[in-house]
């Protein structure tokens, strides 16, 4: 099996993040913030340490402003439905995922409205584009630092600059580049940033983070125990119980710290580097195919490592199941969740096959699957 699925899910997931699940499940017996026994505390000092690996690969000064959640989905409702309100205009773009696309559309039914601009990493025409979308009463900006679909990532820094001067508060779906490419929260002064812990961070599915910038104010989506306060029956306002209600995934952010703690070693620039440069073989080879219709990042280093391609005339849906069936080459296949993408690209309803090459991955392999495109297309010519 070849797995070229890694902006889905990262596999396999390293021996020692493995370790740290189970040896939570088996040896930690407590819930962290509930109680004082021994077994709370070693939950408590699993979570306090993955919240402060968290808060230093993503420049947050204070680790209580670490959100733990079940994943970046639920992360960007938290922040998008604990900020906006009916009036509020907010500007996002063209190559959203559902997990941004899906909340802003039923917030519109509340009164929020949604603007749309081209997402592009050219900094001065997005720029450009930003400054045409803004009107009054604008209030947020909500972006997708990398495209699931074909890798290309927005230039963070110049957004954040056009953001300060236009007064306008950044929100960031990072769920694509957390792992990958540099992230600094605090130096961004972005309100918040939203990213996937079973992605590029290779952690175990089921967790994600919420980075709340300085000073903002995110109205809780979820109300109840936290462990502290259990006098009041209001919420906590102090950060991270004021957004992390019921009982946490203690063997999930057990995982998460543990692969935090790898990326942090391997360094996000080399890990990035290993991938992007497979992802490069990849799209160059594919391109040099008769008959293959290619979307990917380029040479540009401020990308992630996603292919899009078809065969031309061809469902990608059978393409994917005969790399499968015939040389056991595991891909995405469809709209990756994310249509308004598709659309922008000309590849809606069908969509395409994504490859995502991760750290674990071989040159052999990319060659495999470009020798496996190349038979395929002849055979459909």
């Amino acid at each position: 099996m070849i797995y070229l699925d890694h902006a889905a899910t990262s596999f396999p997931k390293p021996e020692r993040v493995i370790r740290a699940v189970e040896r939570c499940l088996r040896e930690v017996a407590g819930s962290p913030g509930r109680g004082g026994h021994a077994g709370v505390l070693q939950a408590n000092r699993l979570v306090f340490t993955a919240r402060e690996r968290a808060a230093r690969l993503l420049g947050i000064g204070d680790a209580a402003r670490v959100i733990f959640t079940s994943g970046a989905t639920a992360a960007i409702n938290v922040a998008l439905r604990g900020t906006l309100r009916p009036g509020d205009h907010v500007l996002t773009t063209d190559m959203e995922h559902n997990a941004v696309a899906r909340p802003l559309a039923r917030l519109r039914r509340d009164g929020v409205e949604v603007g749309v601009v081209p997402h592009d990493p050219d900094a001065g025409r997005f720029a450009a584009a930003l400054d045409a979308g803004r009107r009054e009463g604008t209030r947020w900006l909500v972006v997708n630092h990398a495209s699931n679909v074909n890798g290309q990532a927005l230039d963070l820094e110049a957004i954040a600059r056009w953001c300060e001067v236009s007064g306008v508060r950044l929100g960031v779906d990072a769920a694509q580049s957390a792992g990958l490419l540099p992230l600094d929260v605090d130096a961004l002064g972005a309100s918040w940033l939203a990213c996937s812990g079973h992605k590029a961070l290779h952690g175990p599915p089921g967790v994600g983070i919420l980075a709340v910038g300085r000073g903002v104010q995110i109205e809780p989506l979820v109300r109840g125990g936290t462990g502290s306060h259990s006098e009041s029956e209001e919420q906590p306002t102090e950060l991270p119980e004021a957004l992390e209600a019921g009982t946490p995934n203690t063997p999930g952010i057990a995982g998460l710290g543990e692969a935090i703690a790898l990326v942090l070693e391997e360094g996000v620039s080399a890990l990035h580097a290993r991938a992007q440069a497979l992802a490069r073989q990849l799209e160059s080879g594919l391109r040099a195919i008769d008959g293959v219709a290619v979307w990917g990042p380029g040479a540009s280093e401020r990308a992630v490592p996603v292919v899009s391609f078809t065969i031309v005339g061809e469902d990608p849906s059978l393409t994917a199941t005969r790399l499968e069936d015939d040389w056991g080459m595991r891909l995405r296949v469809g709209l990756h969740c994310a249509p308004a993408a598709h659309r922008r690209l000309g590849t809606f309803p069908g969509g395409t096959l994504r490859a995502s090459p991760g750290p674990t991955n071989a040159e052999v392999e990319i060659d495999g699957l470009i020798a496996a495109v190349t038979e395929l297309a002849a055979e459909a010519r």
